[in-house]
């Protein structure tokens, strides 16, 4: 889900597809109606009071399967899971916290094809929203279930809009560029004390696929092959972000980054009052409500260069799957049911940690807490113009590629944009074709 993550998922993945992982079992499933027994294996990425919400939804699955023993790890990440499961070892039930490592998933039989099970069970994917359906598939082979969603809006600090007389969050990029400018601070030798916007592509959550959908920029070809430099769309962002770069001074910016906290801490730059407004997910709301409370915020829909476009942004989520390696695969898809397709598990789930739900039923539950803020991001979610990035059988690699040409390009290490497009295009199909 988050940039430095996609980056070390995108290496393991790779690993794993040049070394030998066992092969999957072939062995029938059993008829309907089988009571799971035994023991698995269930990792995720969650901590803190995310992984506290899990753990209270396996105990409920615990409480359904009494034969099922669960054991839960919390901080896995992809990388981790993937060494597990190329060693023959690992989860049988496992959580990443990125759909871009589907389409490899699927391809490479890591994780197995659970249409088996989903027929048998009578699973109706029609719940899940298109895009969702999407996102959990690799070339007809589904190999993941969402573990929720997320979406990406526009947070903006009330009491900063205040003070300077604004009345309404931006709507358009060139509004966000004008209020960048405007919310700003500097001290008497131009030393920057408060940004705007901060629009440097690798902070927090300013990653392309995630900035995207604001110009309606696409990826891949429909053969899967790489769009960036064919698509102006992304040429017409990086130069308004290259723009708004440029007026505040790219090593400023760099400087300023510099003294910001962490993301995941209380001292996340938007929650100290460091940036006036930032691209964040819907799992943020749970963040300001625990670590920055006096903060008083309001949430938009990202800025489009389209009014057209208006309300939609970038969605994604947690998907989960059971491992190749696993030997109690049966018990394993009873967890990812019960986790993935019963309402009042996701809802549960939603109410714990402040994702989106995965179904339509769960989003329209009465026991679903909603308050307008959290109602902004499902209206993004279930916006027909919100997208996300397409699965491909390298991963998040062709993100990866782009991201690091964006950060040689705002610096200005990189000159030609058409010229660098041009190179990230042919970067990009060559690990396509290296991978098949």
């Amino acid at each position: 889900m988050h940039l430095l993550k996609k980056i070390l998922a995108a290496s393991a993945i790779t690993a794993l597809a040049a070394g030998c992982t066992p092969s999957a079992k072939n062995d029938p499933i059993a008829t309907s109606g089988v009571e799971p027994t035994g023991a698995i294996e269930f990792w995720h990425p969650f901590t803190d009071r995310e992984a506290k919400a899990v753990d209270d939804l396996v105990s409920d699955f615990r409480a359904k399967f009494p034969k099922v023993t669960v054991t839960v790890k919390g901080e896995q990440d992809d990388g981790k899971m993937i060494q597990a499961i190329g060693a023959g070892q690992g989860p049988d039930v496992a959580m990443s916290y990125s759909t871009d490592i589907v389409g490899r998933f699927c391809s490479s039989g890591a994780w197995i094809d659970l249409n088996q099970y989903i027929q048998r069970d009578k699973v109706d994917l029609n719940r899940y929203p298109q895009v969702i359906k999407t996102y959990t598939e690799y070339r007809n082979k589904r190999c993941a279930m969402p573990f929720l969603a997320d979406a990406y809006g526009l947070y903006y600090n009330k009491s900063i809009f205040s003070d300077a007389n604004v009345t309404a969050p931006p709507k358009t990029l060139a509004e966000l560029a004008d209020l960048a400018k405007r919310l700003t601070v500097k001290d008497k030798d131009g030393k920057l004390q408060r940004v705007g916007f901060l629009p440097l592509f690798g902070f927090y959550e300013n990653s392309p696929s995630h900035l995207g959908p604001m110009v309606g920029a696409s990826w891949l070809k429909p053969d899967g092959t790489s769009n960036i430099g064919s698509d102006p769309k992304w040429t017409e962002l990086i130069k308004w972000q290259k723009e708004l770069v440029d007026w505040y001074g790219y090593d400023k910016l760099e400087e300023f980054r510099a003294g910001l906290g962490d993301e995941w801490s209380a001292e996340n730059a938007f929650q100290q009052g460091k940036v006036a407004m930032n691209i964040d997910g819907e799992w943020r709301l749970a963040f300001l409500k625990d670590q920055a409370p006096e903060v008083k915020y309001g949430v938009t829909s990202l800025p489009v260069n389209d009014m057209s476009r208006s309300g939609a942004g970038y969605t994604t989520g947690n998907v989960i799957g059971v491992a190749k390696t696993s030997a109690n695969q049966e018990a394993a898809w009873a967890l990812i049911r019960f986790l993935t397709t019963e309402t009042s598990s996701i809802v549960k789930l939603c109410n714990g940690i402040r994702n989106l739900p995965s179904t339509t039923d769960a989003r329209q539950s009465k026991d679903l807490v909603v308050d307008d803020n959290y109602r902004v991001f499902l209206d993004i979610h279930a916006n027909p113009n919100t997208s996300t990035t397409p699965p491909s059988s390298v991963g998040a690699a062709y993100q990866d590629e782009f991201s690091a040409f964006l950060q040689q390009y705002q610096s200005g290490e990189a000159a030609d944009l058409a010229g660098g497009l041009k190179k990230v295009d042919d970067q990009i199909n060559n690990l396509i074709k290296l991978a098949g």
